[in-house]
């Protein structure tokens, strides 16, 4: 009997011992899957954050170019502007000169029907 015990004893550590081993080679296992797995998010967290700061510094860019080219266009409508007061100043003396020369006309007319 305490041989058979003594066996069954023997058989049951090493059976403890085979469980044992499994469960480390598996605890083993999930670590370094766990590892992978952290690397990889630090990997696509980088990738990300990359992306967003260059997805950052193109529209910096794009918005500088827009403000360059509304200040352009500010300026080239205020030119406009003057340019079109310049042009109705020109107009208005025009029209004065014409008047004056309509009546100076008018006057020669009558001077010469006369």
């Amino acid at each position: 009997q305490l041989h058979l015990t003594t066996s069954e004893k023997n058989e049951l550590a090493r059976c403890l011992e085979m469980v044992q081993n499994q469960l480390q080679e598996k605890e083993s296992e999930i670590k370094r899957e766990i590892s992978e797995y952290q690397d990889r998010l630090l990997q696509a967290e980088k990738e990300h954050q990359d992306a967003l700061t260059e997805a950052n510094r193109r529209n910096e860019v794009e918005i500088e170019a827009c403000h360059e080219k509304i200040s352009s266009l500010e300026h080239f409508i205020s030119s406009q502007k003057l340019e079109i007061e310049h042009l109705k100043s020109n107009k208005e003396q025009l029209n004065n000169s014409l008047k004056e020369a309509n009546q100076s006309l008018g006057e020669l007319l009558k001077t010469k029907v006369r």
